[in-house]
C-alpha cells in the first residue's frame, strides 16, 4: 500500500551561494534550509545510526538534486554524501520543527566539545566593493566605496542595515523597501551570503528619492 503524501513541494531552488535549499509547499508553506542542516539529518541510515552527531559540515553545499518518484528527491552533497532519500514529508518536517531540531545540534556538539567554526578568527577578512545607482551616486556624494565586513555581516540584509546605520541620516535611503540588491551583478535574495572580494550593487526601485520618515 503506497503511503499518502501529506505535503506535495510546488517549488525547490537551490542558492550555492548562500548554501540554501528553498521550498515551497502546496499549503503556501515556506522554507529556507541550510545545506548544512539537511546534511546533519540526513535520513541515510548510516547518519540516522551514528552515535554522535556529524562535525566539520559547516561550509557543506549541495551539489546535485535527483528526483525519486513523485515523492522524494536525492541530494548529492560536495563532501561525497548522497545516499539521503528525504521525501516530501521528510523535507516539511524539517522545515517545521528547524530550531527546535537545530538547537537540538548545536547542544549535541558543545556535549562533544566541539565548537562550529572554530577557526573564524583566523579567516581572511571579506574585502567587498559597494557600487550605487542612480539617484544614490548624488544622493551619498560616491559612485562606489570598499568596506571590511564585521564578522556579524553574512548577508545582503545583514550589510544593508550595518550600512543604514553608519550612512547616519542617510540611511533611510538604504531602507529595504527602497532599494534592491545585487551580488556579482545578479540580483539576490535577503540571505545571500557576502563573501570576499564580492561586488555588492544597490540599485533604487523608484526613479525619486524616497522622503524621510
Amino acid at each position: 500500500m503506497t503511503k499518502k503524501i501529506t505535503h506535495m513541494p510546488q517549488d525547490i531552488s537551490l542558492h550555492q551561494k548562500s548554501k540554501i535549499l528553498k521550498i515551497q509547499f502546496d499549503n503556501g508553506q515556506s522554507f529556507d534550509l541550510p545545506c548544512e542542516y539537511l546534511r546533519v539529518y540526513s535520513p541515510a541510515a548510516e547518519v540516522k545510526l551514528l552515535s554522535k552527531p556529524e562535525t566539520g559540515k559547516e561550509d557543506v553545499n549541495i551539489t546535485e538534486i535527483e528526483a525519486q518518484g513523485q515523492y522524494a528527491i536525492r541530494l548529492t552533497f560536495d563532501d561525497g554524501h548522497n545516499t539521503g532519500i528525504y521525501s516530501w514529508d521528510t523535507l516539511y518536517k524539517l522545515g517545521e520543527n528547524y530550531q527546535q531540531k537545530w538547537q537540538t545540534y548545536l547542544k549535541k556538539l558543545e556535549e562533544i566539545g566541539y565548537q562550529r567554526d572554530q577557526n573564524k578568527a583566523a579567516k581572511k577578512q571579506r574585502k567587498i566593493t559597494v557600487l550605487y545607482f542612480n539617484y544614490l551616486v548624488n544622493k551619498l556624494y560616491k559612485e562606489s566605496e570598499e568596506h571590511i565586513l564585521p564578522e556579524s555581516i553574512q548577508t545582503t540584509e545583514e550589510l544593508l542595515h550595518w550600512l543604514q546605520k553608519i550612512k547616519l541620516d542617510l540611511g533611510y535611503l538604504l531602507a529595504d523597501d527602497n532599494v534592491l540588491v545585487t551580488v556579482n551583478k545578479q540580483f539576490s535574495e535577503s540571505f545571500t551570503r557576502i563573501e570576499d572580494g564580492d561586488e555588492i550593487g544597490i540599485i533604487p526601485n523608484s526613479p525619486n528619492p524616497p522622503k524621510k520618515g
